[in-house]
């Protein structure tokens, strides 16, 4: 393969990030463009969830590439009709409309609900959100997340997101009034430092919702799609909520995202909504070998399984490096590290081959591919253990 030029200046700096270029991919491996390999327990941010180049989607986008890409939002296309059913069959939702990623997902459930507030609550529009949440990158999702960093960012942000603390309903309770129109959660905030809510606050949230007479809105765009061992993590606490938004490991690596609502919620009218690329055959046709696999017979309980293994194999580490919680469920796990040294175990560990995430400085993330075998699960603490260790001073 022929060798790219590394003068990036091109590019607009967003981030910073490493000085190599990736070139292919094959299951929780990548390769750059000089031969390294890298055992990827990061997935494109939990995006990857069959791994890197499944044949299963390879084969979905040649197959549709070979019929229809796109034949513009303003039709039906086969792929769309059959990924919004195969959806609707398999969660407590009753319509879809799809984004190309989950801070659009994010805006759409935010339109929709303040629409609903316009027309059933009085014009309410006020949507309840967690500290340290996070919702995307548009100006209202950064406005409805929790980021400290975010706070004098892009001023003046979309107003009408009060913040409270997670799991704790009565700043819940203190935060309604009249212009209250939802709760807005993830069931794990995974970018804070992967901090699940308790499915009995949960359940207690989706009553008090209920009680006011607003909805429960939750962004699964990184627990949904298989990545806690449930299709969706609201089925752990086995509430129903008004509507959720999916992302990231739907489409398996392609920009797709949705939209969900129950019928009740659903009161677009025509031009409310809409997106050039939104529902296109190609990227819905990925959607659907996605889940197709992902509900398959087994698939799930695998992933319960090697979440539990990676799980028990973390707090092993910990222990005996005297570090602190292992965080998560499923394959969406956070270790504590007790200190700030999550960027140099990550900046060490990717000089031996293996990629994690530091979500915060003292904790380290993981969001292998679903289908990560245990083989791989202990590859990656060979290389991890001995790194922990030696930055704790073990």
């Amino acid at each position: 393969m022929e060798q790219m030029s590394l003068n990036t200046d091109a590019l607009m700096y967003i981030v910073d990030r490493p000085p190599l270029v990736m070139a292919h991919g094959d299951g929780s491996w990548l390769w750059d463009q000089q031969g390294n390999a890298y055992l990827d327990f990061i997935q494109g941010w939990a995006v990857n969830s069959l791994g890197h180049s499944p044949r299963v989607i390879i084969d979905a986008l040649r197959e549709q590439a070979e019929q229809l890409i796109n034949p513009s939002p303003a039709y039906f296309n086969a792929p769309m009709i059959r990924l919004a059913n195969l959806l609707t069959a398999h969660s407590v939702f009753d319509r879809v409309f799809f984004t190309n990623c989950g801070a659009e997902a994010n805006e759409g459930a935010i339109k929709l609900a303040r629409k609903w507030g316009q027309l059933h609550k009085n014009g309410a529009y006020k949507i309840i959100t967690l500290d340290h949440a996070f919702h995307g990158r548009t100006l209202a999702t950064m406005s409805a997340s929790g980021k400290p960093q975010w706070e004098k960012l892009y001023e003046p942000k979309v107003p009408g997101f009060p913040k409270v603390p997670i799991n704790d309903l009565d700043a819940v309770k203190a935060a309604i009034d009249a212009e209250t129109v939802g709760v807005m959660l993830e069931p794990i905030q995974g970018e804070a430092g992967v901090y699940p809510v308790a499915d009995a606050y949960l359940r207690d949230l989706r009553k008090l919702t209920e009680e006011q007479g607003i909805l429960l809105i939750l962004d699964e765009v990184q627990t949904g799609i298989g990545r806690t061992g449930k299709l969706f993590a609201y089925e752990y606490a086995g509430v129903t909520p008004d509507i959720m938004t999916l992302a990231k490991g739907l489409g398996g690596g392609v920009p797709l995202a949705a939209l969900l609502a129950r019928e009740a919620v659903c009161c677009f009218t025509a031009g409310d909504q809409g997106g050039t690329f939104n529902g296109n055959p190609l990227m819905t046709a990925v959607g659907c070998a996605v889940m197709e696999t992902v509900t398959a017979p087994g698939f799930l309980a695998q992933v319960i399984a090697t979440g539990d293994y990676l799980t028990a194999r973390l707090r092993a580490l910990s222990a005996a490096a005297g570090l602190g919680e292992v965080r998560g469920r499923g394959l969406l796990l956070g270790l504590a590290l007790g200190r700030e040294i999550a960027g140099k175990i990550v900046t060490e560990a990717m000089t031996q081959g293996l990629l994690i995430n530091a979500p915060r400085p003292d904790t380290l993330r993981f969001m292998p591919a679903l289908n990560v075998t245990r083989e791989d699960v202990d590859r990656m603490l060979d290389i991890l253990e001995p790194i922990v260790k030696a930055q704790a001073g073990c």
